[in-house]
């Protein structure tokens, strides 16, 4: 085990430790400079997706609205809570600033990935539609990069679907005990036979419970959040400078000054919001939208809520009060409801744990989908009945165990690694197939300067592209 343990560290040592978190930066920048600012020339569009869409919607596809509704649920999770909580600990408050220019760079990444989800989704025999970078590879990129897209599939179902679920028990059910003083059995009986129902729906369902999940979570912490700034609202512009002067060591509160800020910041940035690792192109690719931009710029606003609305409400709930002490180590969800007890008092704490059962629970959906999606690549057709059906039952165990034995987390230690890895594969097959976005978002744009309201996707004006012309039938 001890030599099983040293080789994944050794893996999250080449892709974490110094090659992704600049790569995922620098392309960053540079879609961003490419397709002209992309995530700000259509930052207002992003939020017509929010609307109930009923638009090119059937009985058995989901509309752009829920794909967006399922991303957000996956983006948004234990991070915004805990994660924010650790960075502000080691990094400062400027780890906070180095968190919103990540997000705001990764917008990007994220129409460049999703888009790519839509352009190559293939549609189902049920009428669902299915994608993901497994697949964008494999059409993109040729038959000759398969082996890529299926060590891409591997690491996305064992670290996301097994390992992260797992964690996902383990963080709701510690919340549960520490708050309520529910024991751990309790609560693992309950998110298996929660996760259970809903997964063995399928993406219909999940999109149907995230659906009502996600609006009430993300409002309900946000209200908790507004409150805390009202109450504080004289001392917030102290707290906006203090972020931007410790973000460029002008003011450092922590060992390490600018550098750990910048480290901290886009660490957590880069696992709270998910942008260019790979996994939200999964479910990008299940919407059924009228072209691959509208999706891709839809998923680029779950980055934006993720971390500047969602990670920024944690942040202001720590620094506006008096718990947080700098350089001090502490349990980042013990951080944040501390902080939140100081602000609103002790019935606040059960509100939070309501919160992050709310947010764990919408992670375990998207986390298992991610899996599932994977499965059916690896499994294509018929073949990939038991294959799935043998993954919704693994994620029920998992989450029952990793709810229930709180040390039995430390078994998925290959996690991180393993994300590193796909996050590095689907990296390069963005950089690769970049030119074909670009096309994309010329023919959108020059629909939009047409006067066309919703631009509609021809396939025909794409013929030597690998496209299920069934997925866009219709479309012209």
């Amino acid at each position: 085990m001890e030599y099983i343990q040293a080789f994944f560290d050794l893996i999250g040592n080449l892709t974490w430790g110094w090659a992704l978190i600049p790569m995922l930066i620098i392309f960053g920048l540079l879609f961003s400079i490419i397709s002209g600012w992309a995530q700000f020339r259509y930052f207002g569009r992003m939020f017509k997706s929010l609307r109930q869409d009923k638009t090119n919607a059937n009985s058995t596809s989901i509309t752009g609205r829920q794909a967006l509704l399922v991303s957000i649920g996956g983006r948004v999770g234990g991070g915004n809570i805990a994660g924010v909580a650790v960075a502000i600990s080691l990094g400062g408050p400027g780890a906070v600033f180095w968190m919103w220019v990540v997000a705001l760079i990764g917008m990007v990444t994220s129409i460049v990935e999703c888009t790519l989800a839509q352009l190559y989704k293939h549609k189902t025999h049920d009428g669902h539609f299915r994608g993901g970078s497994a697949r964008f590879i494999v059409h993109g990129l040729g038959e000759k990069y398969r082996w890529m897209a299926i060590v891409y599939s591997i690491c996305l179902i064992v670290s996301f679907s097994i390992g992260f679920n797992a964690f996902q028990g383990n963080t709701v059910a510690g919340a549960m005990l520490d708050s309520l003083g529910i024991e751990r059995i309790y609560t693992g009986i309950l998110l298996a036979l929660l996760g259970g129902l809903i997964i063995f729906g399928g993406i219909k369902r999940i999109s149907q419970a995230s659906d009502v999940i996600i609006p009430v979570m993300a409002l309900l912490y946000m209200a908790m959040a507004i409150i805390v700034i009202v109450m504080n609202i004289t001392e917030l512009p102290a707290v906006i400078t203090t972020i931007v002067k410790s973000a460029f060591g002008l003011d450092s509160v922590v060992g390490g000054g600018m550098g750990v800020a910048i480290a901290q910041g886009m660490r957590r940035g880069l696992f709270s919001n998910e942008a260019g690792l790979g996994s939200a192109p999964n479910v990008a690719a299940t919407a059924d939208v009228k072209h691959p931009v509208t999706q891709g710029i839809a998923q680029s606003l779950s980055v934006f809520i993720d971390t500047i609305i969602i990670c920024s409400c944690t942040a202001f709930i720590i620094l506006l009060g008096d718990v947080y002490v700098p350089g001090a180590e502490i349990d980042g969800v013990v951080l944040t409801q501390q902080s939140l007890v100081h602000h609103l008092g002790n019935w606040s704490q059960y509100l939070l744990t309501f919160s992050i059962l709310l947010f764990s629970f919408s992670s375990v959906i998207y986390n298992y989908y991610l899996g599932e999606n994977a499965m059916s690549f690896l499994f294509y057709g018929k073949k990939e009945k038991l294959p799935i059906l043998l993954l919704r039952l693994a994620v029920i165990v998992i989450l029952f165990l990793g709810a229930t034995a709180p040390g039995a987390t430390a078994v998925f230690f290959f996690s991180d690694p393993l994300m590193g890895v796909l996050a590095l594969f689907n990296l390069l097959a963005l950089i690769m197939l970049f030119p074909q976005v670009m096309r994309l978002l010329t023919d959108y744009r020059n629909q939009l300067k047409q006067g066309i309201e919703d631009p509609v996707f021809n396939p025909d004006q794409f013929p030597e592209l690998d496209i299920d012309r069934n997925a866009w039938k219709g479309q012209k």
